[in-house]
């Protein structure tokens, strides 16, 4: 599940990305293969933490499992 993770708040992506020309047709991210495609992966700072993106909007993407 892909989260959007702000100072103190996570947000669903439907919040975000509705207003995003590289969201996809239902304004979800581009999510495929396991990849984020609009945006770049972020280096885990510990095996415990969850893949991290940053999203060409400047926002930080989670993927949650």
């Amino acid at each position: 599940m892909l989260v959007i993770l702000m100072d103190e708040q996570i947000l669903a992506p439907e919040q975000i990305c509705q207003s995003c020309l590289l969201a996809n047709g239902s304004g979800q991210p581009r999510w495929y293969g396991g990849q984020l495609r609009c945006g770049q992966a972020i280096r885990q700072c510990t095996e415990q933490q969850p893949e991290q993106y940053e999203c060409v909007m400047g926002f930080r993407i989670a993927n949650i499992k």
